[in-house]
């Protein structure tokens, strides 16, 4: 018997993996995880004939050939499959696109893939060879590649991600089914626990990111903790959110953990406590151990691992292109446009930074015949500036709420630099950059 496998605790990304596999590699049986993610259970009963995955149990009773691996290369998350694995006659191929989770399966030859989600590569593969799908088939990749790119907004996401969805949606697949598939809060108690944890989280400026953190206590695990976890990240406006669930009966800790950038990689924190996932999503189950020891070990180890926030002097342009504040209006606009520019700093005869002139301010002089009057007779005096050490998050600030164009950097009452849109837009987006300069 050949077979194909996922991860423990089998996510609605490892099951879309495991059906798309079965197709491509007909014979091949299915073999489920003891353990099913609560979001991806729904998926799991109400599709359960097209799923139509064996017990270990079942496998256990024929003889091994090969086996597939989909959604991991750690060997730690398939221990429940180890006796299938080591009675095995044939090869053993992982499918998987965790590049930075511990490739430490013996013996596995590891084909890697960057996507968004694992079950794009095997629908590119489909694709690839023509071959189509049923409509639930479809259905359930499509919910597996929606759930692993956060609907597509995960820093991961690739073009063949795109493509993939829009195959499986040739093939019939249901949009309407995969939303209510991907409803995260179902349960009385998930939503009692997102407004307990929303009342508790406490806030704290690690290294320039604002990170939130919440501890609670329960007597045992219950389903869904992960999805709550994402929705109070969806609703809060911060960096990282790290929850930790103690588990007081059962002698265990859960850690989830959610990223807004890939600069901070909880995939790589989540490391040290035995868990893994992606730089944006990751989790860590630590068994043995109380829920106040854990959380005391790792706000230490946080506070080691985060790398610094981005701050002005990683985005400012240094040299700035300046207007002295005793120039007419027709000088500056005509400096504005040879330097095609929509505004610049002004200056006094000191050098000191003294407002902010734009083509706009120039067009209300021109309106009222006044070309000649000088330029602080319109600038605009009240300005947004930020120093060497204001982070990302604080120019976002000025740029999302405020609508400042650009942003003076100030040192030493001296202007040092500037920071307009584009270049915080270059900053978050670097292809948006190099897609500029080709």
């Amino acid at each position: 018997m050949n077979i194909i496998i996922g991860h423990t605790n089998m996510d609605l990304d490892c099951i879309g993996s495991m059906v798309l596999a079965r197709r491509l590699n007909p014979g091949y049986a299915a073999v489920r995880s003891r353990l099913i993610h609560p979001v991806a259970q729904n998926l799991y009963n109400i599709y359960n004939p097209v799923v139509d995955f064996i017990k270990i149990e079942e496998a256990m009773r024929g003889e091994i050939g090969n086996v597939i691996v989909v959604d991991t290369r750690s060997l730690g998350r398939i221990r429940e499959f180890a006796p299938l694995i080591e009675s095995r006659t044939g090869g053993l191929t992982v499918y998987d696109h965790h590049p930075d989770d511990s490739s430490d399966i013996p013996g596995a030859e590891v084909r890697g893939n960057s996507f968004g989600a694992n079950t794009t590569y095997f629908a590119i593969e489909l694709m690839r060879r023509g071959m189509t799908l049923d409509p639930d088939e479809a259905t359930i990749a499509l919910a597996g590649i929606f759930a692993d790119t956060g609907n597509f907004t995960h820093g991961s996401v690739t073009a063949e991600d795109f493509l993939a969805a829009s195959f499986l949606l040739e093939q019939r697949a249901s949009p309407a089914m995969v939303s209510r598939i991907l409803k995260p809060l179902q349960e009385e108690h998930q939503m009692s626990l997102f407004h307990q944890i929303l009342n508790e989280m406490v806030y704290q400026d690690i290294h320039g990111n604002l990170v939130a953190l919440s501890y609670v206590v329960m007597d045992r695990q219950a389903g869904g903790l992960a999805a709550v976890v994402e929705k109070v990240f969806d609703v809060e406006d911060i960096d990282a959110l790290f929850s930790v669930f103690s588990f007081s009966e059962e002698k265990s800790v859960l850690i989830v953990a959610r990223s807004r950038h890939d600069r901070i990689a909880v995939n790589g924190i989540m490391q040290s406590f035995g868990g893994g996932g992606h730089a944006r999503a990751s989790s860590a189950l630590v068994k043995g151990r109380t829920g106040g020891e854990v959380f005391r070990e790792f706000m230490k180890h946080i506070d080691s691992s985060l790398v610094p926030a981005a701050m002005a002097t990683s985005l400012m342009t240094r040299e700035v292109r300046i207007i002295q504040q005793d120039w007419s209006l027709i000088e500056a606009s005509m400096f504005l446009e040879s330097s095609n520019l929509t505004g610049a700093p002004v200056v006094d005869k000191d050098g000191k930074l003294a407002g902010i002139i734009t083509l706009r301010d120039i067009m209300k002089g021109r309106r009222a015949s006044q070309m000649h009057a000088p330029v602080k007779a319109y600038m605009t005096r009240k300005i947004v500036t930020g120093s060497l050490h204001t982070t990302v998050r604080e120019l976002e600030e000025y740029f999302f709420r405020r609508g400042v164009g650009q942003i003076p950097i100030i040192d030493d009452e001296k202007l040092v630099g500037i920071i307009t849109r584009t270049d915080y837009l270059n900053h978050i987006y670097p292809d948006r950059a190099q897609s500029a300069e080709n």
